[in-house]
């Protein structure tokens, strides 16, 4: 082993590696980091793993009572050794337990270690029984190898065990000891048992098999072979060595000799393996007293080792095997039994003779060829396992017709109606279907190709089938006419391509029909059968349950996305504080919570803002409106930065608390992150705080980025300390680029890495916020990102001393003369004379009323940005109220005077008081050089 399985430091590096999405180069197994891989993709915690107890699992089976002496014998041997002995069938469920220690069974009990209860690999994690049956292999797991927590402190030495003839898996053995207790030779002593338990179940095989092999074993002593070398050897002894053979080679032997003994005749055949390496496999009857009795398959392994044979070698005098019924198109030729030796496939010295032929298998014919058919499906239904693999409709096709092709048909096609591609509901009869999948055993079908929308006729089977809701078998298109009426030429050509048999079996789950799936045999494959039509039903049945699950999720996605782009801004506000340019990504799994908005403040202020919901879907979209419905009306009441985020941390832990007891478990606010912050052009100031935010990036007039150290509070909900904020001078023309993590964190970097790699897109030199938007995401973002992603770019503007004007007013009444004086000028010199009369009095009421009822200082300023603001500042904290006045008053109706000539007022508090504001649009004809509206 290149890694040490009990160096624990480095192990726990990998661990916390792994489970932190940080790639894993060293300090871990290989065979382990896939266990881990597997557990991952399958959704096992490391924090929390559940072992199931089955009550009605049968301990007294086949496997348990042939290895309950053996396990005796075991217990013997590992007496007075802190280690426990555990059987397992091929759920991973405990059979049989030995100990050591008798001590230890109370202890195992307690961990549920124990007799009925399962540790597969899906649901506990990576452990020796469980991790052994999954990779099909012998396995030693160690301390913190063991993907759960609760299983660390444990070392597991653990080795499958196989039916002798077939080599199925019908469980493991393990022995389990505290990590500290563990041996490499463990796994000496579990290997050696567990071929021990398979010696006793090759001596089960039924009187007829066992009978067979004997023959076969007189047959090899009069044939000459050495009684010295076999007949003091047991059964097994003659059977294919697994550990000289890699394991797609072994199965590739095993299913040749299955196809041999089904064709129930004397063959000799050629096998290609793996590497350039071939076998030679020869096929003939055993006899007994009553007559032929079966047959048997041996294997020229020379020297115990696969090497090349010599194809050009002069043929032997039995048959040729070809394929099961010897009509294939490709004869093998036929070689020796024992074959002048060829060159190897490294330069070596050459090899010796070869050694006796080993036996591959054997059996009857009948039976054979039964037993072929049914492992067959068997393998192909275990293959289908992997479908709905992927959330995507197509994919999932794709693969249905790759697992048909070739093991139960020649041309697999499956055809979906778009609205099913869309996530929507599959539409009446007679509407096209688009082919979404197609694979063959050779390219030229003349079928329809992938993307062709097709019609179907009435009279096919496809149609037929749809219309049914059931399966349509033509066993001969040759003699069937409704399938040409779809297309005569088309057909003609592809009855010239030799393609004779049809099946078509509708795509129907929870009793919607959504496609219809059509598999073809061609010139050298059999008609299909009713048990093929079986076989593909359930195929089928299997594939559907997984493209509606698809087309579900297709149907969610699409309607998050849809409620997720609705709650964005599309168009960006007219201000002039800020050139604004903004992007979302959805990810590649669904649209999430990120979210940013522009909002116009008073003053020509702006606030930007980004924020992001954890989770994804429906949930996450609705909980992003709120927060962003939400931090408008805070904006719009022109409370502080610190204060905004407070009130929406206030309200998330409302919103939570109030779903946590009418919403199911998980569906409740998981997390939420925000970035406020608000530019003044006037002062050039921005005013930032962060609820658990990254920080944005600042990109200084001449190139220099950097990212400023804005203090961090809390992500939204949890409420337990304030938010600080932080001001930053900007210079005309810096850039703010504010983001959420789906733009730099991809789980697949170190986080250095990925700020480094958004400093370097960030320093090279682009023209305006739009440009610099979709360079940032051509640099940082995925074809298809494993998380949604928010950009807003803003390019700060300053408003000069021509457009505003500022006077420091004393607290008397009779200053507000000379200042209406001054503001008349002032709009005369932006040519705004229209606007003087209404000022005026705007003015004179806010003056008026911040001497009478505010303190000092006292500042009046307009600002002509795209309207004209009034803005009269004092020391007072005090808020003005709008009243409607009696007919009797003297008084009260100042500020209902101003209300009325405003297009907007209000006030907003600062640390030395407050700001009471008014904004008058520009007349319609103006001045040229008024800023644009």
């Amino acid at each position: 082993m290149t890694v040490e399985w009990d160096d624990i430091r480095a192990l726990n590096i990998a661990h916390e590696r792994f489970l932190g999405g940080l790639p894993v180069a060293s300090g871990c197994r290989g065979s382990v980091l896939r266990s881990w891989r597997r557990c991952y993709s399958q959704g096992v915690r490391a924090d929390h793993s559940q072992v199931l107890y089955h009550q009605d699992l049968d301990f007294r089976g086949l496997l348990g009572e042939l290895a309950e002496p053996v396990l005796d014998d075991l217990e013997a041997k590992i007496s007075g050794i802190k280690v426990s002995a555990l059987l397992c069938d091929e759920q991973v469920r405990v059979l049989a337990r030995r100990v050591g220690e008798p001590s230890l069974n109370a202890y195992c009990d307690s961990i549920q270690l124990a007799p009925g209860f399962a540790f597969p690999e899906p649901i506990v994690g990576t452990n020796g029984m469980g991790t052994a049956l999954a990779s099909r292999r012998r396995e030693f797991i160690c301390g913190r190898e063991h993907f759960a927590d609760f299983m660390q402190s444990f070392a597991c030495a653990a080795v499958p065990i196989r039916e002798p003839l077939g080599g199925r898996i019908l469980g493991a053995l393990d022995l389990t000891c505290e990590h500290d207790d563990a041996h490499i030779n463990m796994l000496d002593l579990v290997d050696e048992t567990a071929k021990t338990i398979e010696r006793r179940l090759l001596d089960q095989i039924r009187d007829r098999d066992r009978a067979l092999l004997y023959a076969f074993h007189r047959a090899r002593r009069r044939a000459g072979v050495s009684a010295a070398s076999w007949s003091d050897r047991p059964v097994s002894a003659w059977l294919l060595p697994e550990d000289r053979l890699e394991s797609g080679d072994r199965i590739v032997l095993l299913e040749t000799a299955a196809e041999m003994i089904s064709a129930g005749r004397t063959c000799l055949t050629v096998v290609r393996l793996r590497h350039g390496r071939t076998a030679t496999l020869l096929c003939r009857p055993v006899d007994s007293e009553a007559g032929p009795a079966g047959f048997a398959v041996e294997a020229v392994l020379p020297d115990g080792a696969l090497r090349c044979l010599d194809s050009t070698a002069k043929r032997a005098a039995e048959t040729t095997m070809g394929t099961v019924d010897g009509s294939g198109p490709d004869q093998v030729p036929a070689v020796p039994l024992s074959p002048s030796p060829a060159a190897p496939l490294r330069e070596s010295p050459p090899p010796p003779p070869p050694s006796a032929p080993w036996l591959v298998a054997i059996g009857e014919p009948g039976v054979g060829r039964l037993a072929l058919r049914s492992r067959q499906r068997l393998s192909l239904l275990s293959d289908a396992g992997r479908l709905g693999s992927s959330l995507d409709v197509t994919r999932t096709a794709m693969d249905l017709t790759e697992i048909a092709v070739p093991k139960l048909a020649d041309f697999a096609t499956v055809d979906i109606p778009d609205a099913v591609l869309r996530g929507e509901e599959p539409p009446g009869l007679g509407e096209p279907v688009l082919r979404v999948a197609l694979s063959g055993i050779r390219s030229s079908s003349h079928l329809y190709g992938v993307g062709d929308l097709i019609a179907y006729a009435q009279s096919t089977p496809q149609a037929i089938s749809l219309a049914s809701e059931e399966s349509v078998l033509e066993q001969d298109l040759n003699a069937a006419v409704g399938w040409i009426a779809q297309d005569p030429d088309r057909a003609e050509r592809i009855r010239e391509e030799g393609i004779h048999s049809l099946i078509a079996v509708p795509l129907r789950a929870r009793g919607v029909v959504l496609g219809v799936v059509s598999l073809y045999r061609s010139a050298h494959s059999r008609p299909f059968e009713e048990d093929d039509l079986l076989l593909a039903e359930e195929l089928v049945s299997r594939a559907a349950v997984s493209i509606d699950n698809a087309r579900r999720y297709t149907r969610e996605y699409a309607t998050a996305l849809a409620l997720q782009t609705s709650l964005l801004p599309h168009d960006l506000p007219d201000q002039n504080a800020v050139e604004a340019a903004h992007r979302y990504v959805p990810a590649r799994g669904g649209a999430g919570g990120d979210w940013f908005d522009v909002i116009p403040l008073s003053g020509s202020r702006v606030a930007l803002v980004v924020g992001d919901v954890v989770g994804r879907g429906v949930q996450a979209s609705a909980t992003m409106g709120r927060l962003c419905t939400a931090v408008r009306n805070f904006s719009d009441l022109d409370l502080p930065v610190e204060e905004v985020l407070a009130h929406l941390d206030d309200l998330v832990d409302r919103l939570d608390h109030e779903q946590q007891g009418r919403t199911p478990a998980g569906n409740t606010i998981a997390g939420a992150t925000c970035l406020y912050a608000v530019y003044d052009p006037v002062s050039r100031c921005l005013t930032l705080a962060s609820a658990g935010h990254p920080p944005p990036a600042l990109i200084r007039p001449d190139g220099k980025a950097e990212f400023p150290d804005v203090p961090t509070g809390p992500p939204l909900g949890l409420g337990w300390q304030p938010f600080e904020t932080v001001e930053i001078e900007l210079d005309e023309g810096s850039e703010l680029v504010l983001f959420t993590n789906g733009l730099i964190d991809d789980g697949s970097q170190d986080p250095d890495i990925v700020l480094a790699a958004v400093r370097d897109a960030l320093t090279r030199p682009v023209g305006t916020p739009e440009e610099m938007c979709r360079a940032l995401l051509e640099a940082l973002l995925p074809a298809k990102p494993r998380d949604d992603a928010a950009l807003l770019v803003a390019r700060t503007r300053s408003l000069d001393g021509g457009q505003v004007e500022q006077w420091e007013l004393p607290a008397d009444p009779a200053a507000v003369s000379g200042l209406r004086s001054a503001v008349a000028r002032r709009l005369t010199d932006w040519g705004l004379e229209e606007l003087t009369f209404s000022t005026e009095l705007i003015i004179s009421e806010l003056a008026t009323n911040a001497i009478r009822y505010g303190g000092p200082p006292i500042q009046v300023r307009l600002i002509r940005s795209r309207a004209l603001i009034c803005e009269v500042t004092d020391g007072s904290s005090t808020s003005p109220r709008l009243r409607r006045a009696a007919m009797t008053d003297e008084g009260g109706r100042g500020l209902f005077l101003v209300a009325q000539l405003a297009h907007r007022w209000g006030t907003r508090y600062i640390r030395e008081g407050k700001v009471i504001w008014a904004e008058q649009p520009f007349p319609d004809t103006g001045p040229a050089d008024h800023p644009p509206q």
